[in-house]
């Protein structure tokens, strides 16, 4: 029988807790580039365990770990005018099925949190697939 090493042994390891895992979102937000960030002013991170059952039947999900992150808020294009008790820009991440996916691929933790928050901000402003690839190789690498 093979020997376990003791790197090897998650029998006493545990998936980052909501807390820890957030430090290591706004980590992540930290290292985008200034110009990137600027897009999302006044952005808010919040992490939840899975999307709430509106938004999973909103988007009509097939599970709970469909869906890494969502952006909520309002595009560049519409912001001329502030309604009166509008919440901030947000971006809430899905700790769950983003370890789901962690656990899944050789990418870092932070990575994969980078490359979530770079999409969410992203799609939500009009960026192609070929801006946010080229916004996320000048990231520097995040923990995690």
């Amino acid at each position: 029988m093979a020997r376990i090493d003791q790197t090897d042994d998650w029998r006493e390891r545990h998936a980052p807790t909501i807390s820890t895992f957030e430090s290591l979102a706004l980590e992540a937000y930290s290292h985008l580039p200034e110009e990137f960030r600027a897009l999302a002013t006044h952005l808010t991170i919040e992490i939840d365990d899975f999307p709430s059952e509106d938004v999973f039947e909103d988007m009509a999900l097939e599970t709970p770990f469909d869906l890494l992150g969502l952006f909520e808020g309002r595009g560049i294009g519409e912001r001329f005018t502030m309604e009166t008790g509008e919440m901030p820009n947000r971006i809430i991440l899905y700790r769950r099925p983003i370890l789901d996916y962690w656990a899944e691929n050789e990418e870092t933790l932070g990575d994969i949190i980078t490359h979530v928050l770079i999409h969410e901000i992203g799609h939500h402003f009009g960026l192609s697939d070929d801006d946010m690839e080229r916004i996320e190789a000048s990231v520097e690498h995040v923990g995690g």
